[in-house]
C-alpha cells in the first residue's frame, strides 16, 4: 500500500513532467513552452497516478501476497534508526523547488515588464538548468548543513551521485543517437510515409512510436527520447494544429508502457517488494504500467479536447 502509490508517482514524474532528462528532451524537441507542459502533465499525471498508485494497490493486494522476511527491509529500517530525517514540509519545498521556478520562468512576461531586469532574471531562475543547480544548492543545506552533516560528508554524498548522473546522461544520450540513426538511415522517413498514408494523427503517432520503442528496449527514457526525435518533424511537416505540450505528453505517456524483463525497473520492483517473477510480471509491475499508460492516454484526450 505504500510501495505501489511511490511507483506510480515516480513513473508519472519520469513519463511525462519536466524537469525529467527525457520530458525536457521532449519539451525542446516539440518546442513546446515548459510551464503549459509541467501544468497539463499535472492535469494528467494526477488522476493517473491515484488510480495507478493507491486504488491499484487495494485492488491488487487481495492477490499478491509478498514473503514478510524481507532482507532489504530489515536492512533500511537497522541503517534509519536514529537518523533524524527532514521536516515533511522542507523536504517538500527542496523537490519541488525546480518545478516551481521553472512556472515561474515561463510566466516572467506575464509577471514583469518584458526585458526589464526582473524579467530577465526570472527567465534566468527558470532555465531548466539553472532552476536544477539552485534547488541542488538549496539541498545542500536543507538535507545537509541543517540535518548536520559535515562539508566532507555533504562532499562525499556529491561525489557519489555522480555515477548514477552520468549513467542517465548516457541513456538520455543513447536515445537521441538512436534517433539520429534510424532518422539517418530512413526508417523514420518510412515511417512518415506510413503515418501519411493511414492519416494518423499526430498525437496518436507519437504514442504509437513511443510503445513500440518502449516495448523493445525497455527503457522509457530510449523510448520517449527516440520518439520525439522521429515524430517532432512529422508533427511540424503534417501541418496539423496540435499543440505541442501535448505532443510531449503524448509520447510520455506511450513510453510508460509494458514494463517487462528487459526493463531495470521490473527488477528493482521484484527486488523491493519480495516478489517471484511471476508475482511481478502479470500482477504487479506490467499491470501497474498498464494501468498508467491507458490512464495517461485517457487523460490526455479529454484535455486534448478541451484546450
Amino acid at each position: 500500500m505504500v510501495g505501489l502509490p511511490m511507483v506510480a508517482g515516480l513513473s508519472v514524474v519520469h513519463g511525462l513532467i519536466p524537469p525529467h532528462p527525457a520530458a525536457l528532451l521532449a519539451v525542446t524537441a516539440y518546442q513546446a513552452d515548459i510551464g503549459k507542459t509541467i501544468l497539463y502533465a499535472l492535469i494528467v499525471g494526477l488522476p493517473t497516478a491515484i488510480i495507478a498508485g493507491p486504488l491499484f494497490a487495494m485492488l491488487i493486494s487481495r492477490h499478491v501476497k509478498p514473503d514478510p522476511d524481507n532482507p532489504l527491509e530489515k536492512q533500511f529500517v537497522e541503517n534509519d534508526r536514529g537518523r533524524e530525517l527532514p521536516p515533511f514540509g522542507i523536504t517538500l519545498f527542496t523537490i519541488l523547488l525546480p518545478v516551481v521556478l521553472m512556472l515561474i520562468g515561463s510566466w516572467a512576461d506575464l509577471l514583469t515588464a518584458p526585458k526589464s531586469l526582473a524579467n530577465d532574471l526570472l527567465k534566468l531562475a527558470g532555465n531548466s538548468v539553472m532552476a536544477l543547480l539552485i534547488a541542488a544548492l538549496v539541498s545542500f543545506y536543507t538535507f545537509g548543513r541543517a540535518r548536520g552533516f559535515s562539508r566532507e560528508a555533504i562532499l562525499k554524498f556529491t561525489n557519489e551521485c555522480l555515477a548514477p548522473i552520468a549513467t542517465i546522461t548516457l541513456v538520455v544520450g543513447a536515445g537521441g543517437g538512436f534517433g539520429q540513426i534510424l532518422r539517418d538511415s530512413g526508417v523514420s522517413k518510412a515511417i512518415v510515409a506510413v503515418a501519411m498514408g493511414a492519416s494518423l494523427s499526430p498525437l496518436l503517432l507519437g504514442w504509437v512510436v513511443a510503445v513500440m520503442i518502449r516495448i523493445a528496449t525497455g527503457s522509457a527514457t530510449v523510448a520517449m527520447t527516440t520518439a520525439c526525435g522521429i515524430v517532432a518533424p512529422i508533427a511540424a511537416a503534417s501541418g496539423a494544429a496540435v499543440r505541442p505540450e501535448l505532443m510531449v505528453l503524448a509520447t510520455g505517456a506511450g513510453s510508460l508502457i509494458l514494463s517487462h524483463v528487459n526493463d531495470g525497473g521490473f527488477w528493482l520492483v521484484k527486488e523491493y517488494f519480495n516478489l517471484t517473477v511471476p508475482q511481478t510480471f502479470p500482477d504487479v509491475d506490467s499491470a501497474g504500467d498498464h494501468y498508467l499508460d491507458r490512464g495517461a492516454a485517457a487523460e490526455h484526450w479529454r484535455l486534448a479536447t478541451v484546450i
